[in-house]
């Protein structure tokens, strides 16, 4: 019997002979940076100092970028981003016990986002692994219990041996669909022990395409071409599978109104006929949908925050087609498809027939007409005051926080990516920003707490450094990360950090001399820009009638800035 070989990986000249007489010095910490970069790796994200033992000289040897940031939760939050931005796989190096566990609620913003994160993190020496407890520095019971629930997949090493393939296969988890974190763990003294392996090379961890079953496909596209009022909404899961073009052909084909959920801002163009913009936000959006006789959610769960907190109720038959099999039907009946974005709707676009239907763009135009747009409404007339923002923003009210959001959207570029922390400021940007681009705009959606915007901005702008980076924060929540602004300044990072007083409309006639909440002088809360300034980035404070211009003038300038703005 004869077997061909042709498409195993092999060896050039150099890798044989370095397999053969490996060179000397190398340690466990080696196998982990040359398995990463045969994987296609070039940047990393860890803290700075020493990201774990073994690894810090095997950085040196190996041709990786190593990114320092201030805390292991800055770090994940930055490779996230990183992850978001690029669709490539952002690696992060953790230590054991307690840094690991700092990294967990970033992990589960990956989570959330499918963001692909391999985090490889240390572990207690082997000897106090499997119940033996030793007492050792950073020792939990069981470290990889605490990440079980949270990221996609757990890959234990306990020997030198294992370190390849277990990378390979977390990393081909971490980009198979729906993309998520993914957690490697090796003893500390497996990372430091000297090795006699070869250099690793030669490595496949090309991702598994997951395409929709043929006769579900049939079935939806039979329901979508006889259906009277079709409707469609479009979640993250269309953006992070680059499917923003069919999901426009599929639209068009059957004459579907589209809405996007806020994970799915920028899926469907905002500007569109058939476009409903951001939802939930606006009732009457929310009717148009529930009465479609076919509602058809491409790569959205439909969970608390896409549904208005369950409350949304289709009235008729749903078709959904979703990556991750947990949430096909979780939250309502339906004909559940699981299948990647990109390759279902390719599928439908060959299956389904053409659905002729003249008052589609109509109807759209009529709902969302019948709201005034607070941008509008806050500013009084003129040909820019509802630049970028949606009538679906009616609910929050005309007021400074549009007038602000409105002055973010004139100065923001197109392709400049955002990081929100969450803010009043923010929900109302879910609904009424206009990202224009997909991939854009990014807020923590999925563990909910402060501190996420600046290390994210930070690990987006290393994805990209010529194209500046916004990070959103509210003034009270600004301390707590404050000090990744000396990573921004240190790697000469393009981030803009604007900082939101949400508290400002106090009746002091506008010269920002108030009481905070709590009675205390105003005095007590920490001058951002003196901190900023302090630490050599550039700052100023600013006003909504200014913000427009001065926002424009830090995002075009090298390295990072700082704005601080009285938004009431």
């Amino acid at each position: 019997m004869s077997h061909d070989h042709d498409d195993r990986p092999g060896l050039n000249a150099a890798q044989a002979e370095a397999a053969l007489n490996p060179p000397p010095g190398r340690v466990g910490g080696d196998l982990v940076t040359e398995t990463l970069q045969g994987l296609g790796a070039a940047t990393v994200f860890g803290v700075s100092g020493r990201p774990a033992p073994g690894l810090s000289g095997a950085l040196r040897r190996s041709a990786l970028a190593y990114v320092e940031l201030g805390a292991e939760n800055n770090a994940a939050f930055a490779a996230d981003a990183y992850g978001r931005i690029t669709g490539e796989v952002a690696v992060l190096l953790l230590t054991a016990g307690p840094g690991a566990l700092a990294a967990l609620p970033a992990l589960q913003e990956a989570a959330a986002a499918s963001a692909p994160v391999l985090a490889v993190c240390a572990q207690v020496p082997a000897a106090g692994l499997g119940g033996r407890r030793h007492g050792h520095p950073r020792e939990l019971r069981d470290q990889q219990a605490s990440f079980r629930e949270v990221v996609k997949s757990v890959h234990p090493v306990r020997t030198a041996s294992q370190i390849p393939s277990a990378i390979a296969a977390a990393w081909e988890s971490a980009l198979t669909a729906p993309h998520g974190p993914v957690w490697v763990e090796i003893p500390e003294d497996v990372l430091r022990a000297e090795t006699v392996l070869p250099p690793v090379s030669a490595l496949d961890a090309t991702p598994r395409e997951l395409y929709p079953r043929p006769e579900l496909t049939l079935v939806a596209a039979d329901l979508l071409a006889r259906a009277a009022r079709p409707a469609i909404i479009a979640g993250g899961g269309v953006v992070r599978a680059d499917a923003t073009g069919k999901l426009r052909a599929l639209a068009e084909r059957i004459a579907a109104p589209v809405a996007t959920t806020y994970g799915g801002k920028g899926a469907f163009p905002w500007e569109h006929p058939l476009s409903l913009r951001s939802w939930p936000g606006d009732p009457r959006v929310t009717e148009l949908l529930e009465a479609a006789d076919v509602l058809l959610v491409v790569g959205s769960g439909l969970g608390a925050l896409s549904s208005g907190g369950h409350t949304f109720a289709p009235r008729g038959r749903v078709v959904q087609i979703e990556a991750d099999a947990g949430k096909l039907e979780a939250n309502h009946p339906a004909l559940g498809i699981h299948s990647d974005a990109r390759e279902a709707l390719d599928a439908l676009l060959d299956a389904v027939e053409p659905r002729e239907d003249a008052t589609a763009a109509d109807r759209v135009r009529t709902t969302l007409e019948t709201a005034p747009d607070p941008a509008a409404a806050a500013q009084g007339p003129g040909p820019d005051a509802a630049q970028g923002l949606s009538p679906a923003a009616a609910a929050q009210g005309p007021g400074p926080d549009a007038r602000v959001l409105a002055a973010v959207r004139a100065a923001l570029p197109d392709t400049a990516p955002s990081f929100w922390d969450l803010t009043p400021l923010t929900t109302l940007a879910w609904s009424a920003f206009d990202t224009r681009r997909p991939n854009t705009m990014h807020s923590a959606q999925g563990a909910g707490g402060s501190g996420y915007a600046l290390p994210s901005a930070t690990g987006a702008a290393f994805a990209d450094p010529t194209t500046p980076v916004l990070a959103v924060t509210g003034e009270d929540d600004a301390p707590h990360t404050a000090a990744e602004l000396t990573t921004a300044r240190r790697y000469g990072l393009p981030v803009t950090w604007l900082i939101v007083d949400g508290d400002g409309d106090r009746g002091d006639g506008g010269d920002g001399d108030h009481e905070d909440r709590d009675g205390g002088p105003d005095a007590l809360r920490p001058d951002l820009v003196a901190l900023a300034e302090s630490l050599g980035v550039p700052a100023l404070r600013s006003t909504p009638a200014s913000l427009a211009t001065d926002l424009t003038t830090a995002l075009r300038a090298p390295g990072p800035s700082v704005i601080v703005l009285r938004a009431r």
